[in-house]
């Protein structure tokens, strides 16, 4: 583990009556924080929930370009950070703390920058343009993994197949393998099924702790795909 800890301090906080602070997952963040016990974690909520947001305050906290890609490159520029960003703290563990400023090691794959991103790769890095939009994230990310590092990923199966996302599973579990944590907001119920990971379901409830097999998301597609009639005639 690298950070165990996620948290807005409520004295940092300028008025939780402001967004983002109205929002749920991020007021449950003020005070003691959410706690991250599990190498991987994805967070998991509908459109307007507030995962994203979380995950691209944790990418400022951590120090990776919220634009996307590492923390260390050089194309990256300064940007004024969000009202949750300026405000999170991050709780490392001993690893996790020698893994600051420019050592701060990671990654952050978000799809809705991607395309920019790609187009500001080093000379080196594979060539992004000549393969689909759905290989290109997956390249992105296996040529990045690097060992200790945090790794945050904003709705990647946007870009996947089915059995793209089956293949990002087993790069998750290889980050892991090698020291890494990951943070995931997701919409994927093949993503979540990757086993020892904790599953944290934000709402309007704030955030909760959620067996994969318990989890709303899941609970749709396997009604949905049993009978799909049932949804279509409210359309």
């Amino acid at each position: 583990m690298i950070v165990e800890r996620v948290r807005a301090p409520e004295a940092l906080v300028p008025d939780r009556d402001q967004w983002p602070f109205t929002v749920p997952v991020v007021r449950s963040l003020i005070g003691e924080g959410l706690a991250l016990d599990r190498a991987v974690t994805f967070v998991v909520g509908e459109n307007g929930s507030g995962k994203s947001t979380v995950v691209e305050a944790l990418a400022e906290a951590w120090g990776v370009d919220v634009r996307g890609g590492r923390s260390d490159s050089r194309w990256s520029s300064p940007l004024d950070k969000s009202a949750l960003g300026r405000v999170m703290k991050l709780d490392r563990t001993p690893m996790g703390a020698r893994l600051t400023g420019t050592a701060a090691r990671g990654y952050f794959l978000r799809s809705e920058t991607a395309l920019d991103m790609f187009r500001r790769f080093e000379p080196g890095d594979p060539a992004f343009r000549d393969v689909s939009h759905g290989e290109s994230f997956l390249q992105a990310f296996d040529s990045h993994v690097d060992g200790r590092g945090l790794y945050l990923l904003d709705e990647p199966e946007a870009a996947l197949s089915f059995s793209s996302c089956l293949r990002l599973m087993g790069t998750l579990a290889d980050v892991v393998e090698t020291g890494g944590q990951v943070v995931c907001a997701t919409h994927s119920p093949v993503l979540t099924a990757l086993p020892g990971a904790r599953i944290l379901e934000v709402g309007d409830h704030g955030v909760r702790a959620v067996e994969w097999a318990d989890l709303d998301l899941v609970g749709h597609w396997r009604s949905f795909l049993e009978g799909p009639e049932g949804y279509l005639r409210h359309l």
